[in-house]
């Protein structure tokens, strides 16, 4: 069993990323990708990543920016900003690299990696979740798309709903 890295090489730009996917498909790796704003980490994202860890070899955590994570969640946030949020990631010791992207949905990041599994939340899945906007991108490479197992009432929003006001 191999170790992963030390928690500061696993923030990663995107040429060290696919280099190190270049590594890891030679020799035979099993990549799994899974992304979201982890504006405030909790139980509910360890426990998803975690889970994805256990789907493959290495897991890389996409991790939206700080302009992304306001345009999705609106302009007090993001609450941690991105290299905190990064830090906070690579030091978990299920994650194998941490790479942030700037667009709102992850396509231009599947594309660029092609991880051999996309992980999403159960709140996706079929037949009633939320749409997928990549789950063409991932089958257009022969990725395929598995859900995460989620905490109900564990989200960063539900948290930052439950602060008292000052």
């Amino acid at each position: 069993m191999t170790h992963p890295p030390a928690a500061a090489s696993r923030i990663v730009d995107w040429p060290e990323l696919l280099r190190r996917r270049a590594a890891w498909r030679q020799a035979g790796r099993i990549v799994v990708w899974t992304n979201g704003c982890f504006d405030l980490l909790h139980a509910g994202h360890r426990f998803s990543l975690e889970a994805a860890r256990r789907l493959g070899d290495v897991l890389v955590v996409g991790v939206n920016t700080d302009a992304s994570v306001r345009r999705l969640k609106g302009p007090g946030r993001p609450v941690v900003p991105l290299a905190e949020r990064l830090r906070q990631l690579a030091a978990l010791d299920v994650v194998d690299a941490v790479v942030a992207f700037e667009e709102d949905t992850p396509e231009v990041a599947l594309a660029r990696l092609q991880p051999d599994i996309h992980c999403k939340g159960a709140d996706y899945a079929p037949p009633h979740g939320k749409p997928i906007p990549e789950a063409a991108v991932v089958a257009s490479y022969g990725g395929r798309i598995e859900f995460l197992p989620l905490i109900p009432g564990i989200s960063t929003t539900e948290l930052l709903r439950q602060r008292p006001t000052p």
